[in-house]
């Protein structure tokens, strides 16, 4: 059950933010979604589960938008965003449920000089098979997706994975079109 009129503080002497939000308690490992899932278990969901299942996205990229698809998945508010950008092991938590999404794309991920990479991983040509297509939900959830980073303070991953996007969309006409690709500029640039 989702609270309404959370708080979440930060104390000096404790950097783990006292904790009411559910978002913030769902990435802790502490609550579950809305489902009744928790980080975890979606983490351990194989390719099939991540393409199939539709209300778990809202919860591992969080948006300040309401979700039109699932009404039941909390929106990010001042205090959670404040959360994400000081707490390191949230925002590693968010990382982790970026490289889920990347493996399930059909990218890889690394770090060069400390900054994120994304490339389509040798897997590509298969991955792609299985979402990359003209008006594929997938592409309305990786908007979600760089939203959050931008919003979150993770702008260099969110930069990386359209330079990524950016790339295969070049390589492959036609599929995504310019509509969807400045949605995906707009949620990185904040425009």
């Amino acid at each position: 059950m989702i609270r309404e009129g959370y708080h979440i503080a930060l104390m000096e002497s404790d950097p783990r933010p006292t904790v009411g939000s559910p978002l913030i308690q769902f990435y802790l490992g502490e609550a579950s979604d809305s489902e009744g899932r928790y980080l975890r278990d979606i983490r351990a969901w194989n390719h099939a589960r991540l393409e199939g299942v539709h209300d778990y996205i809202q919860w591992l990229f969080p948006t300040r938008q309401r979700s039109q698809f699932n009404a039941n998945a909390p929106t990010l508010g001042p205090e959670e965003i404040r959360a994400f950008q000081a707490d390191e092991r949230l925002s590693a938590e968010v990382v982790t449920s970026l490289k889920q999404m990347l493996a399930f794309y059909g990218f890889g991920y690394r770090e060069e000089a400390g900054e994120p990479v994304i490339e389509p991983a040798d897997d590509w040509p298969d991955r792609q098979e299985e979402w990359f297509h003209p008006s594929d939900h997938n592409l309305l959830r990786i908007t979600r997706i760089l939203d959050c980073l931008s919003t979150l303070g993770l702008s260099g991953h969110a930069q990386a994975l359209l330079e990524a996007l950016e790339t295969v969309c070049a390589e492959t006409p036609g599929v995504v079109g310019r509509r969807t690709l400045e949605f995906w500029r707009d949620a990185v640039h904040g425009g």
